[in-house]
C-alpha cells in the first residue's frame, strides 16, 4: 500500500471511530451533529494538508483521490450538515406540514439528479474515459457542466467534478434519512438517533486497487 493510501485509511478510520463516539455521547439531536461536522471539517483540513504537502506520484494517484477517496469525508459533511438544516428548519405543525416539508427537501434531491443527468450516468456506470478532465486538479472544462461555486474553491485542493462525486454519495444517504422521517411522521414516531454510517471498503479497495466506497446505514 502506497502511503497516501495509508494515510487516507487511517484517517478515515479514525473519523468513523470519532464520529461514533460523538453519536453515542451527546443526549441533544442538533448538538451532536454540531459536534460531527466540526470533527469532519478538522480532517478534511488534515487531509488537505497532507495532500499538499505529499502531493501525488502521477496523475491516475490523482485520479483515484478527488474521484474515491476525497469525495468520501466530504459526503459526510453534507449528509450531516443536511441532517442538521433539516431537523433545526423542520417546521411546527402537523403530521400533513411535516410531511409538506419533507417532501420538499426531498424535492430538493431530485433537481441535483435532474441538473447532472450525464456526469451522474457516467459516475454510476464506472466510466473513466473522462477522468482526467474529471478529476484531475487544473483541468476543469466549462462545458462539462461546471458549478458556479467551483471557481471560488481552493483549486490546489479540488477538481471540477470531485464534489458532484460526494453530492451522489450523499444525496443517496439524505434521501433515506428523508424516507424515514416520512415514515415516522405517518406512525408519529420522531428521530432520535442519527443514521450511522460505516465505511466498508473491501481489502482491495484498502490496497488502492479499487477504492471505491460504500456506506452501509443503520438505525439504532
Amino acid at each position: 500500500m502506497d502511503e497516501t493510501n495509508k494515510f487516507y485509511n487511517e484517517t478515515l478510520n479514525r473519523l468513523e471511530t470519532a464520529i461514533n463516539g460523538l453519536e453515542i455521547e451527546a443526549d441533544k439531536l442538533l448538538p451532536r451533529i454540531e459536534a460531527i461536522i466540526s470533527t469532519i471539517t478538522q480532517c478534511l483540513s488534515e487531509v488537505k494538508e497532507y495532500v499538499l504537502k505529499t502531493g501525488f506520484s502521477d496523475e491516475d494517484e490523482e485520479v483515484r483521490f478527488f474521484k474515491h477517496q476525497k469525495p468520501v469525508i466530504v459526503a459526510k459533511l453534507i449528509y450531516y450538515n443536511a441532517i442538521y438544516k433539516s431537523e433545526a428548519k423542520r417546521p411546527y405543525g402537523g403530521k400533513e406540514v411535516i410531511q409538506a416539508y419533507l417532501n420538499k427537501e426531498l424535492s430538493k434531491l431530485k433537481r441535483f439528479f435532474d441538473n447532472n443527468m450525464t456526469f451522474y450516468s457516467y459516475y454510476r456506470a464506472d466510466s473513466t474515459y473522462l477522468d482526467h478532465a474529471y478529476f484531475v486538479r487544473g483541468k476543469h472544462n466549462v462545458q462539462l457542466n461546471l458549478d458556479t461555486f467551483y471557481f471560488e474553491t481552493d483549486h490546489s485542493f479540488c477538481t471540477s467534478h470531485d464534489y458532484k462525486v460526494a453530492k451522489i454519495i450523499a444525496n443517496d444517504l439524505i434521501e433515506d434519512y428523508l424516507e424515514d422521517q416520512l415514515l415516522k411522521t405517518a406512525v408519529g414516531d420522531k428521530l432520535t438517533d442519527l443514521p450511522k454510517l460505516n465505511w466498508t471498503g473491501s481489502k482491495t479497495a484498502l490496497n488502492g486497487v479499487d477504492l471505491r466506497i460504500t456506506f452501509t446505514r443503520h438505525i439504532q
